[in-house]
């Protein structure tokens, strides 16, 4: 039931004011902060909070909450009327509270409040609690006057409720999109192996034809290249679900990255002997302490990217000593990745629409290497434009030092 404007004097000055702010297009922070002060010249307090239940836990949590005058010295220990919020929950009432006598001459032990109901949104009560500290107590018209002032707390509570929604329904359409089309990648690249594997498998068993010797070996070739893009992808989601979960296990040891980096760039030119790869190394960088399996797969994804996306183009490896980290940078001069994109880019799930319909991926590949990197502590970024993509890597060394002999790296 919405309250009457307690005074009639009052609506004729100042209920164009609270009209205006109630329609401004600040947000409900700086509304309630200008709501706070306007109130202040009508119903004097000290502190004034609205506990409000929360939309996720249905808990009573602080809103909103602003000290002024006597209450403002000493925030931290001044009352904030959290138990009179409870009874003002439970009974759906104004409820006022003062302090029991006492000879005490500190104001801030002798609060007054005042709580009143509100309800913004059905089934998620809130209250509005003043304070004065020293008194004196609230009048009739006093109480009146809050009881009004709460109804217009509770329409700009609204707007914050509102708004709490939105965004919790644009987070589960986000979650609900990303699904929906992780279910459609996983299906066509579980589909497509799938499919060469059995329809070469099959063409190799027919009885009513002899294939040659070479014919057989481009056909197993093929069942072999599908069968590998399957284990990839499962690989991918079983690394992707226990990064999630904090179930992977990390070895560390010291590392020698350059010599990882070029392990990975020999085993990939076995199978893609044209990609053009440069090393540009510092000479005696130290080692790192890692996990080398979990750091060669990083490398390794980067690298099959390049093959994936910009097979053409020269790829540069730089590494190097930068205040008490070791970059690793992956450049390529292919076609660039969409400056929209960028943010996304490390999204489980997630692929550039204008890739993924010419290569064959999960969309969790730069997503797990940048899980690898935050358990180094390290860091992963990516910049791009038109004439290529540089992805920076950067690992803390060892806790103990920089001064790690060669011969103690395990790679």
């Amino acid at each position: 039931m919405t309250r009457s404007i307690p005074n009639p004097d009052f609506a004729d000055d100042k209920l164009k004011e609270y009209v205006s702010l109630l329609i401004s297009a600040n947000s409900w922070k700086e509304t309630l902060d200008k709501f706070a002060r306007q109130i202040r010249s009508e119903l004097i307090y000290d502190n004034l909070v609205i506990y409000q239940t929360d939309f996720e836990s249905r808990s009573l949590e602080v809103a909103y909450a602003k000290s002024t005058g006597r209450g403002k010295s000493a925030e931290a220990d001044a009352s904030w009327g959290e138990s009179l919020a409870n009874r003002v929950i439970q009974e759906q009432e104004t409820i006022s509270e003062e302090p029991a006598p006492s000879n005490k001459k500190d104001r801030l032990s002798q609060s007054y409040l005042l709580g009143i109901p509100i309800n913004p949104v059905s089934h998620l009560p809130g209250v509005l609690v003043l304070i004065r500290f020293g008194g004196p107590i609230y009048s009739p018209k006093e109480k009146d006057l809050a009881e009004w002032t709460a109804e217009l707390a509770s329409t700009i509570l609204r707007r914050k409720i509102l708004n709490e929604i939105m965004a919790k329904i644009d987070e589960i359409q986000t979650v609900s999109q990303l699904q929906s089309d992780f279910i459609n990648t996983i299906s066509h690249e579980l589909r497509s192996p799938l499919g060469f594997i059995k329809g070469y498998a099959s063409t190799l068993l027919r009885t009513d034809t002899n294939w040659d010797r070479d014919t057989q070996n481009d056909f197993l070739e093929i069942i072999e290249r599908e069968t590998n893009n399957l284990n990839d992808l499962i690989n991918d989601l079983l690394d992707s679900s226990r990064l999630q979960s904090g179930q992977m296990k990390f070895d560390f040891s010291y590392v020698r990255v350059d010599s990882l980096i070029r392990d990975e760039v020999n085993r990939i030119h076995l199978t893609h002997p044209d990609l053009k790869v440069e090393l540009n190394f510092k000479p005696d960088i130290p080692a790192i302490e890692g996990d080398s399996r979990k750091l060669a797969q990083v490398f390794d994804n980067l690298l099959s990217n390049v093959v994936k996306y910009a097979p053409q183009a020269l790829l540069t490896i730089s590494m190097r000593e930068k205040d008490d980290q070791l970059q690793v940078e992956f450049s390529d001069k292919g076609p660039g990745i969409p400056e929209v994109y960028i943010p996304r880019i490390f999204t489980r799930f997630f692929r550039v629409p204008e890739q993924s319909m010419n290569a064959h991926g999960s969309g969790l590949g730069l997503y797990i290497c940048k899980q690898i990197i935050d358990k180094h502590n390290g860091t992963i970024e990516v910049s791009s434009s038109e004439t290529g993509t540089t992805f920076l890597i950067s690992l803390p060394y060892a806790l103990s030092g920089k001064s790690v002999a060669a011969e103690e790296a395990i790679v």
